[in-house]
């Protein structure tokens, strides 16, 4: 059983229709902590539409903190509650679309839907006001800091002063990640969206073999803990390098891949196809999800917190993480201080191997990006 989270997720219309956003926010359940917010300025849409959104992006960034946590969603909308819930009907065919991509974030999982007056959704109606504002002014809503807890707090981690790297004074001991992407599965071979919300292939045979010639760009470089993406591909290539250098291995959900939702297995060309506007919109902001999926912004933000974690917790260490590839290119961005869009300017080898190292005041050095055996 997983931890308990509270949804508190809004969405609302200037207009009815009119310029539209949504809002969530996602806490502990038991200490009321804030573990993050999403918000985004849709378009023109209506008050019912923003809120299903609303809890679409609730959902699919409580499951990126824990997808076996016990959920409960609270909305101010006695409709979408009630239709979520499955005591009522959805007659409108637009929001059938939207319910039944809600209940796709979690299938099976153990969410329930609470509805609470409009007073004690405060939080997310603020969001929602905040990306409907930054919609006005031509701009995408951005989240604020959220505070980290002490244990886990790394000085000046987001805005280090600049400094050349190698010729300032010693810094002490980087974290170092050694980042390897998983070998080739079917999807991987077929050039399938594969993310986290669908199936969980396992390696191909050919993935197996560049697991252990993965190996070969390890030599001589060293490594104190092997840690995983909990899906399939991953945990078994760092089977493979991890049995070699006689380490466990260690499962850490924030590594995952993002979630693609009904793209899922699908080709380009299908999606493309079956989706070309959404497709679009998804290829021209990283704040754009798939439907009933998670957008590249939502990924961020579970990575920058998971790569906080790693460094407070192995502080001047090497850590091999085997990953996925918009898990790498988010770290390598984060390195960079590069804009999101750099997400679409790098493509990673199966079992290829990037390098970062993470400094104490902050500041990060790429060392290697995309190494393979055949070109080192």
């Amino acid at each position: 059983m997983g931890r308990r989270l509270v949804v508190e997720a809004d969405g609302g219309s200037r207009g009815n229709p009119g310029p539209a956003a949504y809002g969530a926010v996602v806490r502990d359940a038991v200490t009321g902590e804030v573990l993050v917010e999403v918000a985004e300025h849709i378009g023109t849409a209506s008050n019912n539409v923003a809120e299903y959104r609303g809890v679409i992006a609730g959902l699919t960034a409580a499951k990126g903190i824990d997808p076996d946590a016990q959920v409960e969603v609270r909305l101010d909308s006695k409709l979408v509650v009630e239709q979520l819930s499955g005591r009522w009907q959805v007659k409108h065919p637009d929001m059938r679309v939207l319910a039944r991509q809600a209940l796709a974030v979690w299938p099976g999982g153990d969410v329930t839907y609470t509805w609470v007056p409009r007073e004690r959704n405060k939080h997310a109606d603020r969001l929602v006001n905040e990306a409907l504002d930054a919609g006005a002014a031509g701009r995408p809503w951005t989240p604020r800091a959220l505070p980290v807890p002490p244990a886990l707090e790394v000085p000046s981690v987001e805005a280090p002063a600049n400094r050349l790297v190698g010729w300032a004074p010693d810094p002490g001991p980087p974290t170092t990640f050694r980042l390897l992407r998983h070998g080739q599965t079917e999807h991987t071979r077929e050039k399938r969206f594969s993310g986290s919300g669908g199936a969980d292939p396992g390696l191909t045979d050919v993935g197996l073999g560049q697991a252990r010639a993965a190996l070969a760009l390890l030599r001589g470089r060293p490594v104190d803990t092997v840690v995983a993406s909990p899906l399939r591909r991953t945990r078994e290539t760092a089977a493979v390098v991890a049995a070699a250098l006689g380490h466990e291995v260690r499962v850490e959900d924030g590594l995952r891949e993002c979630a693609f939702g009904e793209w899922e297995g699908l080709t380009f060309a299908e999606v493309e196809e079956g989706w070309p506007d959404e497709l679009a919109a998804w290829l021209g902001s990283t704040a754009v999800t798939p439907p009933g999926g998670e957008s590249f912004d939502e990924v961020a933000a579970r990575v920058r917190r998971t790569r906080d974690r790693l460094i407070a917790r192995h502080p001047g260490r090497a850590l091999l993480l085997v990953t996925h590839v918009t898990p790498i290119k988010t770290l390598v961005r984060l390195a960079l201080d590069a804009p999101a869009q750099a997400l679409f300017r790098m493509e990673l080898a199966p079992a290829s191997l990037t390098t970062v190292a993470w400094f104490g005041d902050g500041n990060a050095s790429l060392r290697a990006f995309n190494e393979t055996p055949q070109h080192p």
